[in-house]
């Protein structure tokens, strides 16, 4: 047996998210049934975390043992043959097997894209949400600083989170405007339930003047979803990198 850890990207559109669910078209069912096709095995995949219905990834982490004797320059070509086009593995590499793609996770990226042009570009409304009143970034990137750090997010994440420490480190959080869209990034250790989309969420009602910048501190000491803002829409979210 060998272990392989695999970076895959995806278009979350037309998934139930990464987990496989009964009945549920699923990126994990997806590349299971992938690997059965070319291996004759039952493999079960591990991944770096679970991305929910709608939300994307570039670097998404799997890994998964196989008996396979396929070469390793070899994996990427026939996963890819077997996968629909919107899951693409990008590499493959042997791992020890100590190696976990989940908990040995050190930090998480996710990207979060807002179209913010008056009309919604098209081509884009897979992946952006769009927002076409226009946002005070300085202000949003005011706020976001309050979040950075270690800190309990249950301000932040979905009532149905079901751990019980909802504390998180941030490493960074950052507004950036782009042209006519702006790109909300997180770096942490981990992230809840929902956790990066309704700091977005919340980051735009400051940027629309709805909220004071400072009020973001006050949410997050509140410890209550509530005080919070709207969860983002999905499909402006990117697993975008995960480092170990």
């Amino acid at each position: 047996m060998r272990r392989l850890k695999c970076v895959v990207a995806y278009d979350g559109t037309d998934f139930s998210g990464f987990q496989v669910q009964p009945d549920q078209v699923t990126v994990q069912g997806e590349i299971e049934a992938a690997l059965q096709r070319v291996t004759g095995e039952q493999i079960q995949i591990s991944g770096s975390g679970r991305t929910d219905a709608g939300v994307h990834a570039r670097g998404q982490v799997i890994h998964f043992d196989t008996a396979s004797s396929i070469p390793l320059e070899k994996w990427g070509f026939v996963l890819n043959n077997q996968l629909p086009g919107s899951i693409v593995v990008r590499s493959v590499e042997e791992v020890p097997d100590t190696f976990h793609a989940r908990f040995d996770v050190q930090v998480k990226e996710y990207r979060y894209c807002i179209d913010n042009n008056p009309v919604a570009d098209v081509f884009r409304h897979r992946y952006a949400d769009h927002i076409r009143f226009p946002l005070d970034v300085a202000a949003m990137q005011q706020a976001a600083r309050h979040l950075v750090g270690e800190h309990d997010f249950t301000s932040f994440c979905s009532a149905k989170t079901f751990v019980e420490d909802k504390v998180r480190t941030i490493y960074s959080l950052s507004v950036e405007r782009l042209g006519n869209e702006v790109w909300v990034i997180c770096r942490g250790n981990g992230f809840l339930y929902n956790m990066v989309r309704i700091i977005v969420g919340t980051l735009v009602e400051v940027g629309q003047g709805k909220r004071h910048p400072d009020e973001l501190r006050d949410i997050l000491a509140a410890c209550d979803r509530e005080r919070a803002g709207k969860t983002a829409p999905a499909k402006g979210l990117t697993m975008w990198e995960v480092i170990y």
